[in-house]
């Protein structure tokens, strides 16, 4: 999932949000609820922004879900730019794109 900081706030990109499915998948479903429940904003067309307060638990959740093997790892780990700094509670759950 695409994402940047600034000012100390995770924007994950809109588009690799994982979208909620009526009687979709139940890993991905929870998932989207997972993301949701701690986002401090999650707009249906904007890039959902995670305050520095839920990093750790958020970079937890993730990772949790990567070892899971639900889901692939481009759905489940943070892709910052290569000349971004990844902060360090995020850094288990992110790679450089």
């Amino acid at each position: 999932m695409r994402a940047r900081v600034s000012d100390d706030i995770l924007y994950i990109h809109k588009d690799d949000v994982p979208p909620y499915k009526k009687g979709g998948s139940i890993v991905r479903n929870s998932f989207f609820w997972a993301l949701n429940s701690i986002a401090g904003r999650a707009y249906r067309d904007k890039d959902w922004e995670f305050e520095c307060e839920v990093w750790f638990a958020l970079a937890r959740m993730l990772n949790s879900f990567m070892e899971s093997g639900y889901l692939g790892l481009r759905e489940t780990q943070l892709e910052f730019e290569p000349d971004d700094e990844i902060p360090e509670l995020l850094r288990s759950a992110s790679t450089w794109l």
